[in-house]
């Protein structure tokens, strides 16, 4: 019996790391490598492969199974869900029939309640958490691209280490992702969810790259007390950092280039749907749910949902 493994969403994130699992697995006779794309993508990939480039190599990736309708791969033992945010409830509801009572879910999702979403949606499953450093884009049907060099992957339960965790880091780790199981999953992901959080606000509420949020004493004032707000959040539910991640943050975005920015910014400015519910609303709801005020959050997401 094959363990099989399903990644839907095959864009920069899903692309990328879903590549290198279908390339490794390709002729595996115990490992089978599915895809659950749409469109234009998926017929690419279906006729040609998936063209991989990343920046020290370019390869093409060819999956057992390319297909929208996952009543086609079976119940999956395994599946990672690398979509966008906003259609995690969609996401969930197609890929039903491939979910069975022993089906583990990683989401690779940006948000700081990911997981906790997907265990609503589907409460009789092993749900895990992940997190991704990655800079990836989807460059034409077929074709996906990661630059910046970084490829990390992290994920697990919290607290704990089971055999199924040991048997998919070891899995990607053969495949050649940058993948490490830990414990400290929760601190891993609230603390991009701060950076990410603040960055993707911000520039969509400002219309600038990331580092203009620094060089400007009016924007840096509101960036620090964005970043002191859910960090607070963060706090309220029970994540404690090993240093200050204020100054951590704000350090990570000086070293950005100038002129770029975040995605939700780009998507905002483009007039496409945006991770605005996952990204900023869920700071006020926890802020809510813990009896923290956050006044900074409120004000730029009531000017943003317009």
């Amino acid at each position: 019996m094959k363990t099989k493994i399903l990644i839907v969403g095959i864009g920069g994130v899903g692309g990328y790391y879903g590549g290198l699992l279908a390339r490794k697995y390709e002729h595996h006779p115990e490992i089978e490598i599915s895809f659950v794309a749409r469109g234009a993508h998926l017929e690419a990939i279906q006729q040609n492969g998936l063209k991989v480039i990343a920046e020290n190599e370019t390869f093409v990736a060819r999956p057992a199974i390319a297909t929208n309708n996952v009543s086609e791969t079976g119940i999956a033992d395994y599946i990672i869900l690398a979509t966008k945010s906003y259609d995690l409830a969609a996401t969930i509801e197609q890929i039903k029939p491939c979910v069975g009572p022993e089906t583990v879910i990683l989401p690779l999702l940006n948000g700081a309640d990911i997981s906790e979403r997907v265990s609503r949606l589907l409460p009789g499953n092993e749900i895990w958490e992940g997190c991704v450093y990655i800079v990836g884009r989807l460059n034409e049907p077929g074709v996906v691209e990661s630059s910046g060099g970084v490829h990390d992957l992290y994920f697990g339960l919290r607290n704990q280490t089971t055999e199924k965790l040991l048997f998919v880091e070891k899995l990607m780790l053969d495949a050649g992702i940058k993948a490490k199981l830990t414990p400290e999953i929760g601190k891993i992901i609230w603390r991009k969810f701060i950076f990410i959080s603040t960055t993707a606000t911000l520039t969509s509420y400002f219309n600038v790259g990331f580092r203009d949020l620094l060089t400007d004493e009016h924007r840096k004032d509101i960036t620090l007390k964005i970043i002191r707000e859910v960090s607070a959040i963060a706090h309220a539910e029970g994540i404690r950092f090993d240093s200050d991640i204020v100054e951590t943050t704000v350090r990570h975005i000086e070293r950005l280039p100038f002129g770029t920015t975040a995605s939700m910014h780009s998507d905002f400015s483009a007039g496409k749907n945006t991770e605005l519910s996952t990204l900023t609303a869920i700071v006020i709801e926890k802020g809510k749910k813990h009896g923290i005020e956050t006044p900074t959050y409120q004000k730029v997401y009531d000017k943003l949902k317009k």
